[in-house]
């Protein structure tokens, strides 16, 4: 079977060919670009912030009901299927997939600017021990249990429609519960197109925030100027690796490179953790967590304008949003690696280690940017603000012995934390667009891997070129509307399978 036998025309030329004009308008005319995208931007930031909120908080309910329902011991795949993957090789893939380089760039910047600018309805001085333990809740909020939903119950409904149900490898089985048999025509269709662009804006997105980290290494540890040039060749090697990789398949590139990938940020932590201010981490991690437990309801929705609509919209909603955009096809991938697992032990790996894990992270490197920041009377927010949000991680690497070689570390984490979530993706996006795709045979033609990698690396130096940390924020909320309202139909599906009427003999317990 040729290349044009095997591509799904229908699927890939909508997408590709918006994609395609879109950056070629924003070659020719960057400004009226930038103009039309910041507009569409404020518009859905003003009319839906409530369903990205309240759909996050109704996303951990339904995980919490599922978990402890007789549905949770149900075995993905049926009751006789063996594990794809060592529960390590699933934690470590799964860890890798869905984390890319946000931890790396917002766990050390994030927390500087909700200590240094909070927000003003919460009337707490900046710079104070109130503002510190507000911006360490917040980094509680933004990357543990709400996120790590948001993939997890996509994922679960995946899995079990494609292994259990005996769904298509398609964005329409996301939605089978709800549609049945319409889910894969023209609904799954144009699902299909739109979480395509979704996660293309997101991966662009996340390449945006791993260029501007690597690049801000480069200048801070080898004096590289940090300009348009730089920002495409970074940007250019982080595409081709992640295209070589994808090109090996599940089995050989994204397992060596997940594997080796955690290994590393443990290291990264623990080198942090046992130079750094051991007590001062976790006393602020404590005041941190109980804000974030006490305030969780009323800041995760808004409640009584807490913690204020800009700061929500600027915060909140951009993480969802940004989290968003990669949640449906993301879904596919890990779903797939889940066959041989029961459900409990799906929530056990995709939200709550990976919560744990962004909680610990967030707790060393947010907590010592926090630290550091209140004990030098602001010089690392001052330093964000002259030279970008990628110079603070840097910063507190300077404070560490052998600085080389420990931000020579953090620079190839960044690389490989890319590389490896593009690289699962990269081959979900493609498979969507490829005929024939079975669990015989999960593997899409390279080309088409290529062609999206090339696509996601224009974009991410488009937006980053031309509007920096906002170009991510933008493209964050532009990918995450959309994918939103699939992952709305999702959750429903999942009430409706797993909760309401779930068929325990014919999901295969």
């Amino acid at each position: 079977m040729g290349f044009s036998d095997r591509l799904h025309h229908i699927k890939f030329w909508p997408p590709f060919l918006l994609l395609s004009i879109t950056i070629g308008y924003s070659l020719y005319h960057e400004e009226a670009f930038m103009d039309i995208i910041q507009s569409l931007n404020a518009w859905i930031l003003a009319h839906f912030s409530w369903l990205f909120s309240w759909s996050a908080l109704l996303i951990l309910l339904v995980l919490g009901i599922i978990y402890f329902s007789p549905v949770a011991e149900i075995r993905i795949g049926g009751r006789d299927a063996k594990p794809l993957l060592s529960k390590w090789r699933w934690f470590s893939i799964t860890i890798c997939t869905t984390i890319a380089t946000g931890i790396l760039f917002w766990g050390t910047a994030e927390p500087l600017m909700h200590l240094n600018q909070p927000p003003a309805n919460l009337e707490i001085q900046a710079g104070s021990f109130q503002a510190r333990d507000f911006a360490m809740s917040a980094m509680f909020m933004h990357w543990t249990l709400t996120p790590y939903g948001m993939y997890t119950i996509t994922g679960l409904v995946f899995a079990i429609c494609y292994y259990n149900l005996k769904q298509p490898f398609q964005v329409g089985s996301l939605v089978y519960p709800l549609f049945g048999k319409h889910a894969h025509g023209k609904v799954g269709t144009i699902a299909d197109i739109i979480c395509l662009y979704c996660l293309i804006a997101g991966m662009s997105a996340s390449l945006g925030a791993g260029i501007l980290t690597i690049s801000g290494g480069l200048n801070n540890l080898f004096s590289f100027e940090n300009n348009r040039f730089v920002l495409a060749i970074v940007g250019m090697l982080i595409v081709a690796t992640f295209m070589v990789s994808a090109a090996s398949g599940l089995m050989k590139g994204i397992r060596v490179l997940s594997d080796f990938n955690v290994r590393i940020f443990f290291l990264i932590a623990a080198i942090f953790l046992f130079f750094g201010p051991v007590t001062d981490l976790l006393l602020i991690a404590v005041n941190g967590a109980y804000e974030y437990a006490i305030e969780f309801l009323p800041r995760s929705v808004n409640w009584d304008n807490n913690p204020g609509e800009s700061w929500f919209q600027s915060w909140t909603v951009f993480n969802w949003a940004n989290w968003l955009a990669w949640t449906p096809i993301t879904a596919l991938f890990l779903g797939r690696l889940s066959i041989g697992y029961t459900v409990k032990q799906y929530i056990q790996v995709n939200l709550l280690l990976p919560a744990v894990f962004g909680a610990i992270w967030m707790t060393i490197f947010s907590g010592s940017a926090l630290h550091w920041d209140m004990q030098t009377s602001g010089e690392l927010f001052e330093l964000m603000q002259a030279k970008g949000p990628e110079s603070v991680v840097y910063a507190l690497i300077k404070k560490l012995p052998t600085e080389l070689v420990i931000g020579t570390l953090f620079l190839i984490t960044t690389f490989i934390s890319y590389v490896t979530a593009a690289d699962s993706n990269t081959s979900a996006m493609s498979n969507i667009c490829t005929k024939g795709v079975t669990p015989e045979h999960p593997e899409s033609p390279v080309f088409i891997k290529i062609i999206w990698g090339t696509i996601i690396g224009l974009i991410a130096w488009i937006m980053i070129a031309s509007a920096g940390i906002e170009g991510i924020k933008i493209i964050s909320v532009l990918g995450g509307f959309p994918a939103l309202l699939i992952v709305v139909l999702v959750v429903l599906g999942a009430v409706k399978l797993l909760i309401v009427s779930p068929d325990l003999d014919k999901l295969g317990k």
